[in-house]
């Protein structure tokens, strides 16, 4: 069975167009370098083909993957979400004792980019914040160990 993604438009879009630039301008390069490489004679110790179609079965496999992605999508659609309990696609607000707050976009694992505070539900802390409200303390086990967070917000 094929694996639901949630991702925003914007990422849905963003893999949309790195499939279509992989299906069209990045596989006629490939074929162009294919066919150079075999022009060139004995595919056997030829590295500029074995390099060709090393490249080719990643750009294949990249394809499947985005298609794969791409037809098991389930959109995260702001208009939808309560901002009474934690789900995908919201924004919390939280804070650890007396350290200032942080803000956390809650995603799926394609798109996160935890430096830039968008974090997978599927991460300790999105699994731990899944369901909460504001207001609830929770204890949260990292790699790095204990944290204690407080929800103060939930966008």
């Amino acid at each position: 069975m094929a694996e639901t993604s949630y991702l925003t438009s914007e990422g849905r879009e963003k893999l949309n167009q790195e499939l279509i630039n992989l299906k069209g301008p990045a596989r006629d390069e490939l074929a162009k370098r294919l066919r150079e490489a075999i022009q060139m004679g004995d595919l056997s110790e030829n590295a500029d083909y074995i390099q060709a179609k090393e490249d080719q079965g990643f750009l294949e496999g990249r394809i499947q993957e985005l298609e794969q992605i791409l037809n098991h999508v389930v959109i995260i659609d702001d208009k939808e979400k309560t901002r009474e309990t934690v789900d995908i696609g919201s924004t919390i607000t939280v804070q650890e004792s007396t350290y200032p707050e942080e803000i956390y976009f809650l995603v799926g694992p394609k798109e996160a980019d935890p430096l830039n505070g968008r974090i997978s539900y599927e991460s300790p802390i999105g699994k731990a914040l899944l369901g909460h409200k504001i207001g609830d303390k929770i204890k949260i086990e990292t790699p790095g160990g204990s944290i204690h967070l407080t929800i103060k917000k939930i966008d």
